[in-house]
This record gives structure tokens, sequence and C-alpha cells, in this order.
């Protein structure tokens, strides 16, 4: 919710995402939410945290390997 909040006030600039949860585990973002940080926030530093205080930090690439992104979007002009 917070980077469709950003996009929509016209942030384009994201340099950390934090995800913290109030769960036993660290959770990632969701599909949805991985493809938006592909396409937004690639470079972003993703921290997962949760209410005990663990933390890991993740990379984009390795929560969306083969990522779907305009490449694949370029017509053929055969």
């Amino acid at each position: 919710m917070a980077i469709w909040k950003a996009l929509s006030e016209c942030e384009r600039e994201f340099t950390d995402l934090v995800i913290v949860v109030d769960t036993e585990q660290l959770t990632p973002p969701c599909g949805t939410c991985r493809q938006i940080i592909w396409e937004y926030c690639k470079d972003a530093k993703i921290t997962l945290a949760n209410l005990k205080g663990q933390s890991e930090e993740v990379d984009i690439r390795t929560l969306l390997p083969k990522a779907f992104d305009a490449r694949f979007l370029k017509e053929s002009h055969k």
C-alpha cells in the first residue's frame, strides 16, 4: 500500500523498503507487491523484519527470478 501511495504522489525514487510484520517468521512481499517492487523499486534495499527483532535483507532479483517487464513487450519488426 505504501508504494502505491508514493506512486500516486509522483514519487519514483526508492532507496529502502522495509516490510515489518507481527508474525513469528519474516514475511516476504506477496506476488503483486514483488512485481511492483520490480517495476518501480528495482534497486532499493529490501529489509524484512518482525516485531520480535528479527530482520533480513533481501534482493528483489532473488524474490522474483525471471521477472516480467517491458523487455517482453517489444514488437517484432520482421
